[in-house]
């Protein structure tokens, strides 16, 4: 599913474009659904990311958070068996992985910028990675609404962006910056220094994350936890092994 060029990219870099991978009425579809969730759940939206131990941003004032979406419908199928997925992060981590989470965020106007951080507590060696995200957009990226910044080959670093950075907030000389339409996707090796940046529109930046980590590793939504008889049975057993239910 992905060319021997695109993988060499990945490893080297720390992340991919994957291109497209949504259309227009999918788009709308996502954002329609997303939209009633957090209509319908309200002042609860991402609790389920407060009952993690192992979130590093819980809650964040400057976005709005959906979790759990596995169990929130068919149409989040999608995002963690797409098949160009799934070889990006098996490139990353090999081909014992699971889904860690499936999770929401939006930048609000005026907000959302990260420090620049790792998602996993250290740096690794021989390229021993245990963590792999990739990120859905759901509007433009574009240099003013947020888009997510990427220091690239930081993760074959031995140092972590706290460590060497006089403020992780600030921006990195060689950081670039997600810009894509909306229904692209992009993998990213979490062992990469990344960060969301501030959303100077009047608009929320609409995002998913399908976030993946090794097999021996916790789960940030403990997937046995949550999951329902209803999505055990669409997803079949290559979506439950995938979920490690």
């Amino acid at each position: 599913m992905l060319t021997k060029q695109e993988i060499e990219f990945l490893d080297t870099y720390g992340y991919l474009n994957l291109g497209q991978l949504l259309t227009a009425e999918q788009v709308t579809q996502v954002n329609d659904r997303i939209d009633q969730l957090m209509q319908s759940e309200g002042e609860n939206a991402g609790a389920e990311l407060a009952e993690s131990k192992y979130i590093r941003h819980p809650k964040e004032e400057g976005a709005d958070r959906l979790a759990n979406l596995v169990n929130k419908g068919p149409i989040f199928d999608v995002f963690y068996t797409h098949p160009r997925v799934l070889a990006g992060i098996e490139a990353v981590l090999g081909q014992s992985y699971k889904l860690s989470s499936l999770n929401y965020r939006a930048a609000k106007p005026n907000q959302g910028l990260q420090k620049l951080h790792v998602d996993w507590k250290n740096t690794v060696v021989n390229g021993s990675y245990q963590v792999c995200n990739s990120i859905w957009l759901f509007d433009d990226f574009t240099e003013h609404n947020g888009s997510t910044r990427i220091v690239p080959k930081s993760h074959k670093l031995s140092s972590l962006p706290d460590e060497v950075m006089a403020d992780p907030l600030d921006k990195h000389p060689d950081e670039i910056r997600i810009i894509a339409p909306a229904g692209s996707v992009f993998i990213f090796n979490s062992h990469v220094w990344h960060g969301g940046t501030t959303n100077q529109t009047n608009q929320v930046r609409r995002s998913i994350h399908s976030y993946f980590c090794s097999r021996e590793q916790p789960q940030q939504i403990d997937q046995k936890k949550y999951i329902t008889e209803e999505t055990s049975q669409r997803i079949g057993d290559k979506g439950r092994h995938i979920l490690d239910v």
